[in-house]
């Protein structure tokens, strides 16, 4: 085990009172595709169908008994109950009934939204959707983030804004050895608890806090992170992650020759504003070199 990592992980000790014990809960998901499928199938007269119940992941049989529709776990599912779904809502199946994905809170409105048949569905909140899905999955989206990170074999990595937990899952397939996660807000850790392709952030390497970045980052050691993703929600909703005084913690934590990717967007492109731009002279007022512009972001380095 490297100092590093050894330093990093008696730092986590101390931050008991933020984690988040991540627990997947493991219930059947339907889409609207999926409802199709087993309505068309009903109609073929067909006993027997072959579907997914968690978002593409693993495919299940389901059995087709007169107007019920009976899943692997036993449950019996109305055969009408599957038509009318809307296209852009994940339904869970629990004692047989199906009920949206979604939660209230403070206001806002949370939901699973699938971008796709057979993929991992992105996060909506109040008609804000959290990842790119215009030409590419979220997963794929989360991805592209860490890869333009260059998050290799053996990194440790610090991943702002925890969303359903994708960016972290993504360095883990390239190689880190533990990445901590931040995200505030619980009813989001919530969603991705019902999300399948969010169970990777059950593993071990990963560290899930729920607190604010802007106070959780600075309890964090100098010099722990080969790189840091930040993917924040939009600027005019999280204006104290695009500031100065954030950047110096991350240029803190982050170790001698380590990378920060910034994802930016382009919200206010429109209406002539140039958010990356902004971010750029206030990485370069902190410290950070070669700071440009890459696919979605900013890439700085220490």
């Amino acid at each position: 085990m490297s100092y590093r990592l050894e330093r990093l992980l008696r730092c986590v000790e101390t931050l008991r009172r933020f984690t988040y014990e991540f627990k997947p809960i493991n219930v059947p998901l339907i889409t609207s595709w999926t409802a199709n499928q087993v309505i068309e199938a009903a109609g073929r007269g067909l006993r027997e169908i072959e579907v997914s119940l968690d978002l593409g992941i693993s495919r299940s049989k389901l059995v087709i008994e007169g107007f019920n529709v009976l899943l692997p776990d036993g449950q019996s599912v109305p055969l009408e109950s599957l038509r009318g779904l809307r296209d852009n809502v994940v339904y869970m199946i629990v004692g047989g009934r199906l009920s949206p994905v979604e939660a209230f809170s403070k206001g806002r409105y949370y939901k699973l939204r699938p971008v796709g048949p057979h993929t991992a569905p992105t996060l909506e909140i109040s008609g804000i959707h959290m990842h790119r899905i215009v030409g590419v999955t979220p997963f794929e989206d989360s991805m592209m983030k860490v890869k333009a990170a260059r998050v290799r074999r053996g990194h440790l990595t610090l991943d702002v804004c925890t969303g359903l937990g994708y960016t972290a899952i993504a360095a883990l397939r390239l190689g880190a050895s533990m990445v901590v996660t931040v995200e505030k807000d619980e009813v989001v850790l919530d969603m991705a608890r019902l999300n399948p392709w969010s169970r990777g952030l059950a593993d071990d390497r990963v560290v899930v806090l729920l607190a604010d970045a802007m106070s959780v980052v600075k309890l964090l050691p100098d010099e722990i992170f080969d790189r840091v993703v930040h993917d924040p929600p939009r600027f005019s909703l999280a204006g104290e992650l695009y500031s100065a005084t954030f950047y110096r913690e991350l240029y803190r934590v982050l170790r001698e020759g380590g990378i920060l990717y910034h994802y930016v967007g382009s919200p206010g492109h429109r209406r002539g504003k140039d958010i990356a731009a902004g971010v750029m002279r206030r990485l370069k007022a902190c410290g950070f070199t070669n700071v440009r512009r890459v696919e979605g972001g900013v890439l700085a380095f220490k």
